[in-house]
């Protein structure tokens, strides 16, 4: 049982130091930008410092080839990547916050940010590959819920807690700080011995030989990869969850906050209440999430927090009716319903991370976790670009009425699946 908890505790390290630079990027890094004068059109475009997160798949193969079996073979990955976390941390220390609006030193800070973001997204895949192989299928659950629990928290550090931190701390002792943080969660993984990784000549299947026999050409590598998830009706069906699983997130994410705005709050309110208070119920949300799986199965789940997430859209599109009737709308209703929906969209990661990693092969564990999760990245972050232009010709209530019947039609493959997956012997 120690072994154990010392292995939840190894996976919620690498994933709680994988997010406080995320965390920092996509919530305090506008703020403190704006707040130095630098102009919105240069504010928006740091959002490419994102872009590895979204292309990591393409190097995640080489990972899983490359690695030192002495030292381990994703564990001689995630150590330098987060030893050069530190370094780039330490080094943004040194920049001065008061010239970030000079072209040069905001040059500067966006490449160090680049780097940053380079080595995260290369620390998460060999976590991810690391998770796969040393969980078994009865602690997957558990994994991906400390995994979900320790990237959110990293989210509240170096996001919220930094902004906080800055009004009482100047900038270079606040990044030393998250330097330190991150070096603190890099102990575990020091003084953890992983296991041998199978090899990568296993003969799992043709498709997994073909794959590794002709990585020359690219296009044939995907298309041989591609034929893992033809093997089974169940394995086509996972894929095609993974493909419509993102639609009602991608589609309603740009407007929450927006409507939030449109009803009255405040920024402090949206800040405090709603962030901070959504952020607390999805760490309640995962662990809930967790502990569920002890007594209903994985497709069980997936169902149900599914049917959850419907409720919860219909709850928004409510609070966009109230908005268009010009109703008042009680404060504590509206962060209510943001909490219930940042709890179930936790509840739902955690049960989708366990699948993904259950269908992830240990030969090839960082390229199939990784490809399953950029599927559902893509499809949202590709949707999340053209829905306020949808929005805004549909307006509000509409618009989310047609988003909470979209996620109901997505119910369809998942019950198929369910099905599906009770023949299936190889899951399960």
């Amino acid at each position: 049982m120690i072994q154990l908890r010392q292995l939840y505790l190894l996976l919620f390290s690498l994933y709680w130091a994988q997010g406080l630079p995320v965390g920092f990027m996509t919530h305090a890094l506008p703020v403190i930008l704006r707040a130095q004068g630098v102009s919105l059109a240069h504010i928006g475009g740091f959002g490419l410092l994102m872009l590895p997160w979204s292309i990591k798949v393409f190097w995640a193969p080489w990972i899983d080839r490359h690695g030192s079996r002495s030292k381990g073979h994703y564990r001689s990955w995630i150590i330098p990547m987060q030893l050069l976390s530190v370094v780039v941390l330490v080094f943004l220390s040194f920049l001065p916050i008061q010239s970030l609006n000079e072209p040069m030193y905001l040059l500067l800070f966006f490449v160090a940010l680049l780097s940053m973001n380079l080595v995260g997204a290369t620390q998460d895949v060999a976590t991810d590959g690391l998770a796969v192989n040393i969980l078994k299928t009865d602690q997957q659950h558990w994994g991906n819920t400390f995994q979900v629990i320790g990237s959110r928290l990293g989210f509240i550090v170096g996001g919220g807690a930094v902004l906080w931190a800055l009004d009482w701390l100047d900038w270079q002792a606040t990044f030393l700080f998250l330097a330190a943080l991150v070096f603190i969660n890099t102990i575990p993984i020091f003084m953890y011995r992983e296991p041998l990784k199978p090899p990568l000549n296993i003969k799992s299947s043709p498709e997994d030989d073909n794959y590794h026999k002709h990585t020359s050409g690219l296009f044939y590598a995907i298309r041989q990869y591609l034929t893992y998830f033809t093997q089974t009706k169940t394995l086509t069906l996972w894929l095609m969850i993974l493909l419509s699983f993102k639609l009602a997130d991608g589609l309603a994410g740009p407007l929450l906050k927006p409507l939030m705005v449109d009803l009255g709050l405040s920024f402090s309110q949206i800040g405090l209440y709603v962030t901070m208070l959504g952020a607390v119920a999805a760490l309640i949300g995962a662990g809930l999430a967790g502990l569920s799986l002890k007594y209903i199965s994985r497709a069980q789940a997936l169902v149900f927090y599914s049917v959850l997430k419907i409720f919860s859209l219909l709850a928004y599109a409510w609070l966009a009716l109230q908005f268009e009737a010009k109703r008042q709308v009680h404060e504590w209703q509206i962060y209510g319903i943001n909490a219930a929906e940042d709890m179930i969209s936790a509840m739902l990661l955690v049960i989708m991370l366990t699948l993904v990693m259950q269908y992830s092969r240990k030969a090839f564990a960082a390229t199939d976790f990784t490809f399953q999760v950029a599927i559902m990245a893509t499809v949202s972050g590709g949707l999340y670009s053209i829905s306020g232009i949808v929005a805004d010709q549909l307006g509000y209530s509409t618009y989310l009425f047609w988003i909470t019947g979209l996620a109901a039609l997505s119910l369809v493959p998942i019950l198929f699946w369910g099905k599906a997956s009770k023949n299936d012997q190889n899951h399960f």
